[in-house]
């Protein structure tokens, strides 16, 4: 069974660098952002168009790789969580917390008991085709699913203190989009309202020792809250980086 490398990076205090995955099903996605040097992709099915079929297929992929896959499950609800670490997924993006209750009744169902309230459904390909015991996956999965809560709200950030003492949470990731229109500054991610805000919460995440995160839309944005003091980054996505360099071609080309 492999270690969860993303928790590893954190670990040792680098910064672990990801991108999204919502539009494209090829499984050449996940090699392709491997290749390219990155340490995790979140696949979205919160706002992505995948069913779970192509979510297994992605995982799975990702899996041959170095790369850390991530489920942004659509909902907090036991089924989408347990169906997606039951893929292989190595970790849980949970979105639009706001609830400490809630955020913990969720992170129970990322861990096997006593330590949370997972159903026991792996099979050999979970686990690689080796063999080994229930306690040693057990244990093994439980250290190493990794938990991100996302912060996406103003009420989110007014509890932010509560949500991260709430045990079992190892990564906050800051959704600026949701964000900036719940603080009436929609778009608007270089405002002072919008530096300040996420500035507090990375200051929480220190006070309860928990990483801080982000995903970015654009590069310059992703290296100005690097240098903050984000460590868990994401930037762009599938269809963002396609677009990106297709359309700078044609300009180019059209100059």
């Amino acid at each position: 069974m492999r270690p969860n490398r993303t928790k590893q990076l954190l670990a040792e205090g680098k910064v672990a660098l990801g991108s999204g995955l919502g539009q494209f099903r090829s499984p050449e996605i996940p090699k392709l952002y491997a290749a390219a040097g990155l340490d995790w992709t979140f696949i979205d099915t919160e706002h992505g168009c995948f069913d779970l079929e192509t979510v297994q297929d992605l995982i799975r992929t990702a899996l041959l790789t170095t790369l850390t896959p991530i489920v942004r499950v659509a909902d907090l609800q036991y089924s989408l969580v347990a169906r997606a670490l039951d893929m292989g997924a190595e970790g849980i993006i949970f979105p639009r917390v706001e609830s400490p209750e809630l955020l913990e009744r969720a992170i129970s169902w990322t861990k096997f008991p006593r330590r949370g309230i997972r159903g026991f459904g792996l099979a050999a390909p979970q686990v690689g085709y080796k063999s080994h015991t229930f306690q040693e996956i057990i244990d093994h999965l439980n250290e190493n699913v990794l938990v991100v809560l996302q912060i996406e709200t103003q009420t989110a950030v007014n509890r932010c203190d509560e949500l991260l003492s709430v045990p079992g949470v190892d990564v906050v990731m800051v959704g600026p989009a949701d964000l900036s229109i719940s603080l009436g500054v929609g778009g608007q991610f270089d405002h002072p309202k919008m530096i300040e805000t996420i500035s507090g919460v990375i200051d929480c995440c220190r006070r309860h020792g928990v990483y801080p995160g982000i995903q970015c839309r654009t590069l310059a944005m992703a290296k100005g809250w690097k240098q903050r003091g984000m460590k868990f980054i994401g930037c762009g996505n599938d269809i963002a980086f396609l677009w990106e360099k297709v359309r700078e071609t044609v300009e180019q080309l059209n100059a």
